[in-house]
């Protein structure tokens, strides 16, 4: 299949303090099955941590926009897919007037989406955070660390993953700002409102033991959306759900969710 308006694509996005790297083979294995694939990083993401501490969530859905609207009249179909904030931030594209053309005519497709923060890692005081949003200097100065096991069930995989935040590889942010969560927050707020207005057929993955946002996530969005979602649960994976020990499985989803039963190879 070649480039033009008789392809389909599937735009990617990853989730806060990330880099397309935590989607894994996904962006292959999809080009493998024919789909054109756009990857984004998001304002704020890809350099240094400290750069997210003016970054607003509006900042991240309209650079979302922007980038569906260059590639969408290029395809004859556009597929959104989106992890963890990834997840939420597509959810919302979803509902835009910006989707039109061939991303209306695309599927939904949400990785480990954090609508609630619940998760069997997520400690009891977390909510003491709506107390430190008040303060400016606060969200500024406050660090969240990206602590073991980095949403990672595979110890092999979660040992390599350590030592490239040792060496301060960029694939991921050791830490984020009270900032982002706070802009986290208000993303989350605004993906519950008008979910019924989702008119795309709508795929959820979510891990039973996700660490930071429990299955709960998961069945909220599908009530919302309605009957055009299904849920599929990986059951040996935490939060990374593209390169966890479900990845495969994962992708084999996607990917027949997508493009009819494509064969993972």
């Amino acid at each position: 299949m070649t480039d033009g308006l008789n392809t389909e694509a599937a735009l990617l996005v990853h989730g806060l303090g990330g880099t397309p790297h935590e989607l894994g083979a996904l962006p292959a294995q999809l080009r493998k099955s024919g789909l054109k694939t756009y990857t984004m990083v998001l304002p704020g993401h890809g350099t240094h941590p400290a750069e997210l501490k003016s970054v607003v969530m509006e900042q991240w859905v309209d650079a979302l926009q922007q980038k569906l609207i260059e590639i969408q009249d290029q395809h004859k179909v556009v597929h959104l897919i989106g992890m963890c904030m990834g997840a939420l931030l597509v959810c919302e594209l979803a509902k835009s007037k910006s989707v039109s053309g061939s991303s209306e005519n695309g599927k939904l497709v949400m990785l480990a989406p954090t609508l609630v923060l619940d998760g069997w890692r997520v400690p009891w005081y977390q909510a003491l955070r709506y107390f430190h949003y008040v303060f400016p200097w606060l969200r500024s100065m406050y660090r969240i660390k990206e602590e073991a096991p980095f949403g990672i069930k595979n110890t092999r995989l979660r040992a390599i993953v350590q030592k490239r935040f040792a060496r301060g590889d960029s694939f991921h942010y050791s830490w984020v700002p009270l900032q982002s969560i706070w802009q986290l927050d208000r993303l989350r707020k605004r993906v519950l409102t008008s979910l019924s207005t989702i008119r795309k057929e709508t795929l959820i993955i979510h891990a039973r033991e996700d660490e930071f946002s429990s299955l709960r996530s998961a069945h909220v969005l599908k009530s919302g959306i309605g009957a055009k979602a299904q849920i599929v649960v990986l059951e040996n994976s935490y939060h990374m759900v593209c390169i966890d020990n479900d990845r495969d499985k994962a992708v084999f989803e996607i990917l027949k969710f997508l493009r009819g039963g494509t064969k993972v190879s």
